[in-house]
C-alpha cells in the first residue's frame, strides 16, 4: 500500500486561503494565489474591494500572512501582485 501523495506547498495555500476568503468577501472583495516563489513567497491578487484598500496592507500583513506561515511553514512572506 502506498501512502497518499502529499497535497504540494500551494495546495496547502489554497487550503488556508479558503478559510481566509469568507472574510475578506464579507467586505466586498476577494483573494487569489498568483503562485509561490521559490524563495518560499506566497503571492495574492486582491479582487473587488480590497484593491487599493488601505486595509489590504494589514489584511495582507496579519491575516493572510500570519496564517499562512502558521499553517505552511514553507511560506516565508506574502506579497501582493497587480
Amino acid at each position: 500500500m502506498s501512502a497518499a501523495a502529499q497535497p504540494t506547498v500551494p495546495e496547502r495555500v489554497e487550503r488556508v486561503l479558503k478559510l481566509i476568503r469568507p472574510a475578506v468577501q464579507a467586505d466586498g472583495g476577494d483573494v487569489e494565489l498568483v503562485g509561490v516563489t521559490p524563495e518560499g513567497i506566497a503571492e495574492v491578487r486582491f479582487h473587488g474591494a480590497c484593491v487599493g484598500c488601505p486595509s489590504s496592507t494589514i489584511t495582507l500583513q496579519v491575516g493572510i500572512e500570519r496564517n499562512l506561515k502558521t499553517h505552511v511553514p514553507e511560506i516565508k512572506g506574502v506579497r501582493a501582485v497587480p
